[in-house]
C-alpha cells in the first residue's frame, strides 16, 4: 500500500506584509512631523503677521507709522483726547499734559505725557497704545512716540514723553466717518520684570546705597 503524501501548501511569507506597514508608519511620522513644524512655523509667523495686518488695516485701533507729514492740511476740526493708564504692580504716576487738543486733519501735532516714579528704588516700563473708535486707527498716523520702549526711572525721577501725531486727509474721504468728531489716544504702561541680581551684585548695591 502506497503512503500517499501530498506536498503540504507552503505558509505565505508576512514579510511583504510588514514591509507595507512599515511603510504607512514611516508615511503617518513624516507626515505628523511636518504638520508639527508647520504649526510652529506659524506660530513664530503669527504674531509678525498679526502685527502687519493691524497696522495695514487699522484693525483693533492700531495706528499707523509715518516719517514725514501729509502736506495736506484741512479745514475740518476734530478733538483728540488723551487717556493715560498704569499696571497696580508698577508704582508709576502717569498724566497727559492736556487731556484733549482740537486738531485740524493733516496737522501735525506734539502731546506731551509726564510720568513719575513714586518709589526708592528703580523701575522700568514699557506702553501700549490704542485709538478710539477702533476703526479710526487707519487714519491715525504717529511720527514718533514711546509705545514699546523701555521707560527706565530712577528713585522719585520724572520724564516727560512726547507723542507726534497727525489724522490722515484722508478721513475726510470715508463717508463711515463723516460724524466722527472726537478721538481717544490712550496709553497704558506695565511693568518690566527685572532680572535677579546675583549675591556679589546684591552687596555691591548694597554698598551703593542703591538697594
Amino acid at each position: 500500500m502506497k503512503n500517499d503524501q501530498r506536498p503540504m501548501n507552503p505558509t505565505p511569507s508576512k514579510d511583504p506584509d510588514r514591509r507595507q506597514s512599515r511603510r504607512r508608519d514611516f508615511i503617518v511620522a513624516a507626515g505628523c512631523g511636518v504638520f508639527v513644524a508647520l504649526m510652529v512655523g506659524m506660530s513664530f509667523a503669527a504674531v509678525p503677521l498679526y502685527d502687519w495686518f493691524c497696522r495695514t488695516t487699522g484693525f483693533g485701533g492700531t495706528t499707523q507709522v509715518a516719517v514725514t507729514a501729509p502736506g495736506d492740511v484741512l479745514a475740518r476740526v476734530v478733538n483728540v483726547r488723551f487717556d493715560a493708564n498704569i499696571d497696580a504692580a508698577l508704582p508709576w504716576r502717569f498724566a497727559p499734559a492736556q487731556t484733549s487738543v482740537s486738531v485740524r486733519i493733516g496737522e501735525v501735532v506734539t502731546a506731551v505725557y509726564h510720568v513719575t516714579n513714586l518709589t526708592a528704588r528703580e523701575t522700568a516700563g514699557i506702553a501700549a497704545y490704542n485709538v478710539a473708535p477702533l476703526t479710526v486707527g487707519a487714519y491715525f498716523h504717529k511720527i514718533n512716540c514711546f509705545c514699546f520702549n523701555e521707560v527706565r526711572l530712577k528713585p522719585g525721577e520724572r520724564q516727560e514723553l512726547t507723542v507726534v501725531f497727525y489724522v490722515d486727509p484722508a478721513l475726510a474721504r470715508d463717508r463711515e466717518q463723516d460724524d466722527l468728531d472726537t478721538i481717544t489716544l490712550s496709553y497704558s504702561f506695565f511693568p518690566v520684570r527685572q532680572p535677579r541680581r546675583g549675591v556679589a551684585e546684591n552687596a555691591a548695591a548694597t554698598a551703593s546705597g542703591r538697594m
